[in-house]
């Protein structure tokens, strides 16, 4: 249904853009304005995003020619971006990235697979056999926001 490629350098801001708006529209249910301003501030360093990107390596997945979602998996199993076009939730675009990352990841040998991950996405992660390690308090920009470190092995 989605096509699933790696990202291509020149698409950091359709990324950046996409993360934003999630954070902004999605969580906002479990997160207060302040915390998603800190997570995903309107402002931010264009190139030490593109660095990001350049390092992280993620995939996107495409309707169409649209970009509707993204996401990692380094080579320790470690997942930093798992973000899906707040238009798109529910229509499968999550499901599609987490079936490529957990087979690419075999394929690279990954044993165990883990995360940082927000309270709206904890379900999710659940719903794929991630189980929570441990509730945490992270400090971004001055800010505590609540995730859960989860594993599937």
């Amino acid at each position: 249904m989605y096509q699933i490629r790696p990202y291509q350098p020149g698409e950091e801001p359709l990324l950046r853009e996409l993360f934003y708006n999630t954070v902004h529209h999605v969580n906002q249910r479990d997160y207060t304005p302040a915390q998603r301003n800190a997570w995903a501030p309107a402002q931010y360093d264009e190139n030490a995003w593109a660095m990001r990107m350049l390092e992280s390596e993620p995939f996107v997945a495409l309707d169409n020619d649209t970009i509707v979602g993204f996401a990692d998996v380094q080579n320790d199993g470690y997942i930093d971006f798992f973000f899906c076009h707040h238009a798109y939730q529910g229509k499968g675009v999550g499901k599609a990235l987490m079936q490529h990352i957990l087979k690419t990841g075999k394929r690279y040998g990954v044993k165990r697979f883990y995360a940082n991950v927000s309270l709206t996405a904890k379900p999710f992660f659940q719903h794929y056999g991630f189980t929570v390690l441990t509730e945490q308090q992270k400090q971004v920009r001055s800010v505590v926001l609540t995730n859960f470190l989860m594993e599937k092995r």
